[in-house]
Parts: C-alpha cells; sequence; structure tokens
C-alpha cells in the first residue's frame, strides 16, 4: 500500500490521511491497524485530565517545549468537546498551539469526543497506536474538559496528570473520589494564585489517609505556565514514574489490562453492530412491550437478543 510505504518514510502527509482513515472508518482501517500493529509500544504516552479552565492546553504547551528543547519528538492528541449530532470538534488546541505548528519534531491532532462519556473517542486508542508506530517519543493525550466523566484517560495513557487550580474553587471534598483515584501525579496549576499552597496540602492529607496501600505515591507540584514554575520538576517526575513503571512489573501490567479491556470493547462493538443490523425497530418494540406487559423479565428479553446474534441457542 502505497500510503503506509510514504508513513514508514516518516512523512506526516501520510500519518494525517491515516489518522483521518482510522477516525473515519475508512474501508482499509484494519489492514492499516494490523501492518503497524508490532511497531507499537515504544512511545511513552501521558494523559493530562481535569476541569474545565484548569489550563490543561497550556501545560501540554509547556510540556512540548521543555520536551523539543531536550530533542525528543512529540505528538499531541486533543480530544475536544463534539456534538453528538454533527460529530464536530472545536478546534481551540490547534490555535493555542500554533507556536509549534512549524515544529517538524511536533504533530497535533484534535479529535472530537463524539459524545463518548469517557472523554476519550473511540478512535482515540487507534490514533495513539499509529503516532506511537510513527516514532514520537512521547504522546499527550489531552482529554475534554468536562471534569468528573474523564475517567477513560487511565485506559490510554501511562502515566495520567490530574490538573486542579485554586481558580475553579476546587476542593478535595468537592472533587469525586474516581478522577482522583486514577492519578499517577497530581498537577496544581495557576499556582501563582490564592489558594494553591492549601490545594497541595490537602491533595498531601487524602494521600497520607491512603498510607501504605499505594504502590506509588502520587506527587504533588505547584506548576504555573505565567511564571514558568514547577514545569520542570513536572516533566522530570513524568519521566520517574515512567522509569518507575518500566523498572516494576506494573507498565507491562497496566498495557497488559489495556489489551484485555481493548478486546473486550471491540467484541462488545462489533456485537452491537451485527445486533443492530439483524434487528428491525419493530423487533426491539416488541421485545419491550412484552417486558412492559410483565409477560417476560428483562433477562429473557436479553436471552433472545443472545438468540438473534447465535450466541445462545
Amino acid at each position: 500500500m502505497e500510503l503506509l510505504e510514504q508513513f514508514w518514510k516518516k512523512e506526516k502527509r501520510a500519518l494525517a490521511r491515516i489518522i483521518s482513515l482510522v477516525e473515519n472508518n475508512g474501508p482499509e482501517k484494519e489492514e492499516v491497524l494490523a501492518k503497524i500493529y508490532p511497531h507499537t509500544g515504544t512511545a511513552q504516552i501521558v494523559g493530562i485530565t481535569g476541569a474545565p479552565g484548569a489550563g490543561k492546553s497550556s501545560l501540554t504547551d509547556s510540556l512540548i517545549e521543555l520536551l523539543r528543547r531536550e530533542g525528543k519528538t512529540v505528538a499531541v492528541v486533543a480530544v475536544d468537546p463534539s456534538s453528538p449530532f454533527t460529530g464536530g470538534a472545536l478546534l481551540g488546541d490547534r490555535i493555542r498551539m500554533q507556536n509549534h505548528a512549524l515544529d517538524e519534531g511536533v504533530f497535533i491532532r484534535s479529535m472530537g469526543s463524539r459524545g463518548s462519556l469517557g472523554g476519550i473517542s473511540a478512535a482515540t486508542k487507534d490514533v495513539v497506536k499509529v503516532l506511537d508506530a510513527f516514532g514520537y517519543d512521547y504522546i499527550i493525550v489531552e482529554t475534554v474538559g468536562v471534569g468528573q466523566g474523564e475517567l477513560d484517560v487511565m485506559h490510554v495513557a501511562d502515566t495520567v496528570l490530574v490538573v486542579l487550580t485554586p481558580a475553579a474553587g476546587d476542593s478535595i471534598q468537592t472533587i469525586k473520589a474516581g478522577i482522583m483515584e486514577i492519578a499517577d501525579i497530581f498537577v496544581v496549576n495557576k499556582a501563582d494564585l490564592p489558594g494553591a499552597g492549601k490545594m497541595v496540602t490537602d491533595v498531601n492529607a487524602m494521600l497520607d489517609l491512603k498510607g501504605e496501600q499505594l504502590v506509588w505515591r502520587p506527587p504533588v507540584v505547584k506548576t504555573s505556565t505565567t511564571t514558568g514554575e514547577g514545569l520542570e520538576e513536572l516533566l522530570e517526575l513524568i519521566k520517574k514514574h515512567f522509569a518507575f513503571l518500566a523498572e516494576s512489573s506494573e507498565l507491562e501490567k497496566r498495557r497488559q489490562e489495556r489489551r484485555e479491556r481493548e478486546i473486550i470493547e471491540i467484541a462488545m462493538n462489533a456485537l452491537y453492530r451485527k445486533l443492530k443490523f439483524l434487528l428491525t425497530e419493530e423487533d426491539i418494540k416488541h421485545l419491550i412491550e412484552r417486558v412492559n406487559r410483565k409477560e417476560i423479565p428483562p433477562q429473557a428479553a436479553s436471552e433472545e437478543l443472545l438468540k438473534r446474534l447465535g450466541v445462545r441457542r
């Protein structure tokens, strides 16, 4: 395939076309992913999540700059809010990161969340594989700024940064457990604003309660993209965390869990598509009406659907 030949020659135009192919479920998607998959697994994948206005894009921009100074190549997947009806993404992250537009060692791609509740679109994982195979040293996945719904980032990243900010009125009491549980590093951003120090203390107090349960105690770092405070320290912590994962069995364990989850997700999506193909609206309506009339329980209706799929006899 000519497109793949160009891809292996590190042509960015071919990279962009393959990403579009993957994102839009093009006819050659499966063939392309099968060819590139053996070349994945070398990039360090960093997920950045947090509430709206936390400064995630500014942090991403700063990390790109620091990594480029070290000669590292960086790809960014910025998952933008998108309409569940049109699928159109707001390309705000592209605008914010224009400083790096002409840098050959940087690739930035905005993707719509397409109504995904976890903050990660269905195609994001495949796009990360494409960027990994292309040879980027670091891949940063910045998720939709919807706060608590962004837990899916842990299923794509090796290192997860949870970005908090005193400006947003965040407190340990108001942040739900889920988003706090996925953090490998806590970033208290906009450290030049009042309340940053207290937030660091509060997060550390929360971590103290967990005590020896933690295999890795997430460090808490104050940053400011305005003054530059803490940015180099943050990058060092990202490297330190990845080194910890690589030296222990945690990196392979995390990636293995991700692969298992992905296999099940792909199978479930395929079954759902097959079910939609085999069933008419009338079929589904008929089953629902039978459940409503208490003729059959929901479990029996589900069994009927599984029989249609050939999963049950």
